[in-house]
């Protein structure tokens, strides 16, 4: 089973509904269990395909074709992956999410708590992160809002003598990406989505070592955890000079709890290596398709405070407030603001610009894969941003076929840094439709 699958068993018991009579609890995971093997035989298809436009084609059609909740509840997450490869954000919400309900342990809410402030978490995670040398920052995957701190956090963290970078599905066959300086379609699996490409690409111009510590396909569950654990306290007990910052998905970062009938790959680490990791909690307190599917604390928050910046809560001694045990501190990502159809946290905290793009690159050929590439880097790099622009949506069924021909023309906006790129605009089979650089301003307008 690959490493993107094992990830699912994460998820499998906060997505179960409660089961009735007819379909008992063996039952429905047996059905999560096969959904999960159909899962991994329509990505392995839609992979034959040429384009990622092609492959996600093949995904979307699979999802529209299949009505049984235990595939849906598996198989969302599969086509929620492969909409934040094209660049549709707000598809993934709706194909793919997590409700973050109260738990009974939960903190009490900081807005109720006496002596905590907010702080932006951009300056104070670094500062907290001095006297560490771990930090281990999660993300949910097919939600790359939680990538956008850690782009951010990967310059100041080195300010500090951070050194390694460690990035979970990171292919160990890659052995080009360090002298490269940028990842390509065989460096990883998240690393196809633009966001988390550019963590990869922001770090290694930072001077990081980037490296894999994904456990190998002989190891699952537990194991895993284990694996991937020792892989990390190697980098550090072969390199007493290593300070470390590990990227990982949900509540592998936790440093105690159940996880999985085992323990996470945080608490494996403490017990091999003794250290005490900094955890950053960034998939809980976030923004979702829905309010209902906020947690409450969240809507308390953004009400209270309408953040534009990502903020943790700190009390007087400087100490911070986390929501759950296990995780040293817990971060709230403002409310998620959309225009020209896109999430404006794309502009990863006034790093990146707003760059309008219409339809007129696609030559009325639709949908069609619009890519921004940096000019120094091969046209085998993952861009640093890509949309698909088509006016039926990208979600749509069978039913509703493709067109050659419309009278509105899509547009939408990439979001990249200033400096130079080639701008590329190919069809559903991958077929080069239009071709042109660009140049991004350093003082280009910001995107309200």
């Amino acid at each position: 089973m690959s490493a993107r699958a094992i990830c699912l068993t994460v998820l499998v018991v906060v997505l179960c509904p409660h089961p009735t009579a007819a379909q008992n609890v063996l039952d429905w995971h047996g059905r999560q269990a096969a959904a999960v093997e159909k899962s991994e035989r329509i990505m392995d298809n839609a992979q034959k395909r040429k384009g990622l436009l092609a492959q996600y084609q093949v995904m979307r059609y699979a999802y529209a074709g299949d009505h049984d909740p235990a595939f849906r509840v598996i198989f969302g997450q599969y086509l929620a992956w492969y909409q934040t490869f094209i660049g549709d954000y707000p598809d993934a919400l709706q194909s793919f999410s997590i409700r973050e309900t109260a738990q009974s342990d939960d903190a009490s809410s900081p807005t109720g708590m006496t002596g905590f402030h907010p702080m932006q978490a951009l300056a104070y995670i670094p500062e907290l992160a001095k006297n560490y040398r771990a930090v281990f920052l999660n993300e949910a995957h097919n939600v790359p809002v939680t990538r956008s701190l850690s782009v951010q956090l990967l310059k100041p963290l080195r300010d500090e003598g951070f050194n390694t970078f460690a990035v979970e599905t990171l292919y160990q066959t890659d052995k080009g990406l360090q002298t490269r300086g940028y990842p390509t379609d065989a460096s990883g699996f998240y690393t196809e989505e633009p966001v988390h490409a550019e963590m990869v690409r922001t770090a290694l111009k930072l001077g990081y070592k980037v490296t894999a510590y994904e456990a190998d396909q002989n190891h699952s569950g537990d194991a895993r955890e284990a694996q991937q654990a020792r892989n990390l306290w190697n980098i550090l007990k072969d390199n007493p000079n290593a300070r470390l910052v590990v990227d990982a998905g949900y509540a592998h970062i936790q440093e105690q709890g159940r996880f999985l009938g085992g323990q996470s790959m945080a608490e494996h680490f403490v017990e091999m290596s003794h250290l005490d990791p900094l955890t950053v909690e960034q998939t809980i307190l976030i923004s979702h398709d829905s309010d209902s599917m906020d947690h409450p604390y969240y809507s308390q928050v953004i009400q209270a405070l309408q953040p534009k910046q990502p903020v943790v809560f700190v009390d007087k001694d400087g100490k911070p407030w986390s929501l759950r045990p296990g995780y040293d501190v817990s971060v709230f990502f403002p409310k998620t603001q959309m225009h020209l159809g896109r999430p404006t946290w794309l502009s990863l905290g006034g790093l990146r610009r707003p760059y309008f793009v219409d339809g007129g690159l696609c030559q009325h050929q639709y949908p069609c894969l619009v890519e921004a590439r940096y000019a120094n880097e091969g046209d085998d790099a993952i861009p640093a941003d890509r949309m698909a622009l088509d006016p039926v949506p990208l979600i749509s069924t069978p039913q509703e076929h493709i067109s050659q021909n419309y009278n509105n023309t899509p547009s939408a906006e990439l979001y990249l840094r200033p400096g130079n790129y080639r701008l590329t605009a190919s069809d559903e089979n991958g077929h080069l439709l239009s071709r042109e650089t660009i140049t991004i301003g350093a003082n280009a307008a910001q995107t309200p």
